[in-house]
């Protein structure tokens, strides 16, 4: 087991040796967003309306594009890294992170280091209020628990980023198909997928998937991409909630946000900057009752350029580099095999463990691999 103490890198300075990205394959469409939405205010409210499109969520090595630069890239000189822009994400905000989650590495051979995320994980759930001073406490089946607010949280995201897209007309397509959208998908949610490629050192090359939610016409005709987040507010204060603040107070409301999720906000940051979105747009999204969380209005909107806001909530983003550049050059100097990256769940610590290689697979990988056992022995 190696532990990596995640404040020990808070101060970790790292230029990555290339600023030139090569976009190796672009995928998917997406739809335009809808401005009218930025008219929404505390007194202008939109009713959050659920939108029931299939949202693909691919581990990298399942990702039929990334096996194929697998194969690609397999006589390259240099290593490759393989991963998503949420895996990367994860990890190059650990130093904010308070709840565990965990990340598993596939050393293959002496060149390739592929970077999943675990089946039937919550990986891909949203916190929130993850670095409040009292976070969430409540259990079981209570709405306000942590497991429940997350899927709330989640929920909202996906039907606010589809909502907001203008109803009808074309959309902006990619010169490739989604590599996820099966016959029986007949309604896929808005995304644009670009397969992009980093000179992390002279030695490693980083090639990750990464997604777009939207395209937006400038004020000059031009087209710019973006992402489309919401935080959601949940449990409104006295003096605080957002229909008495948000019109007038924005900045405090924001401010607060960013106080109690930190993590979560840092990862929309990376994963922005990473795809290469011109614009992060946010979302400010309530419960029509407090007791009931099943219903939603907007109540607001608010854009950044996604460099720009890592400044100012205070993300440095060359020590995000180099936190990553940490933990590849340690899983790349371990032996062949698979390995399990954990955030403590107590302890600002990321451990790794090495584990069986037939660890955590589906019981259909299981089976497969039973089948082609006893083929062999036949």
């Amino acid at each position: 087991m190696k532990k990596i103490h995640c404040y020990a890198y808070s101060e970790l300075p790292y230029i990555l040796k290339t600023l030139a990205i090569l976009c190796r394959k672009r995928c998917g469409a997406m739809g335009y967003y809808d401005k009218a939405v930025d008219r929404s205010t505390t007194k202008l409210e939109i009713p959050l309306v659920g939108i029931n499109r299939v949202f693909h969520k691919v581990t990298t090595s399942d990702d039929p594009v990334i096996q194929k630069l697998t194969q690609e890239f397999r006589d390259s000189p240099k290593a490759t890294v393989y991963a998503t822009d949420a895996i990367l994400a994860a990890l190059m905000t650990c130093t904010r992170s308070v709840y565990s989650w965990d990340v598993v590495a596939q050393r293959l051979g002496q060149k390739t280091l592929i970077l999943d995320k675990r089946d039937k994980s919550q990986f891909d759930l949203l916190t929130v209020n993850e670095t409040a001073g009292e976070p969430p406490q409540d259990e079981g089946a209570s709405m306000n628990s942590p497991a429940n607010l997350a899927l709330e949280a989640t929920f909202i995201n996906q039907n606010f980023s589809q909502q907001v897209l203008k109803k009808g007309g074309a959309w902006h397509v990619f010169p490739e198909r989604n590599p996820f959208v099966e016959e029986n998908d007949r309604d896929v949610a808005s995304v644009g997928y670009r397969y992009r490629k980093w000179e992390l050192s002279d030695d490693t090359d980083l090639v990750a998937r990464c997604e777009h939610d939207a395209v937006m016409q400038s004020p000059d005709g031009t087209e710019v991409f973006m992402n489309i987040k919401a935080f959601n507010e949940w449990d409104p204060q006295p003096g605080s909630e957002w229909r008495q603040k948000l019109d007038s107070q924005r900045g405090a409301v924001l401010a607060t946000e960013l106080k109690n999720n930190s993590t979560k906000l840092a990862k929309w940051t990376i994963s922005s900057i990473l795809a290469g979105s011109q614009i992060i747009k946010l979302g400010y999204v309530a419960r029509v009752h407090s007791r009931n969380s099943s219903k939603h209005v907007i109540l607001g909107t608010q854009q950044f350029k996604p460099p720009e806001f890592a400044t100012q909530i205070n993300l440095d983003v060359g020590n995000s580099w180099g936190i990553l550049r940490v933990m590849v050059d340690l899983l790349m100097k371990m032996k062949p095999g698979k390995y399990l990256i954990l955030k403590d769940p107590n302890k600002p610590f990321v451990r790794i463990y090495n584990v069986p290689q037939n660890e955590f697979e589906s019981e259909e990988e299981e089976s497969e691999d039973e089948d082609e056992s006893s083929d062999n022995e036949g």
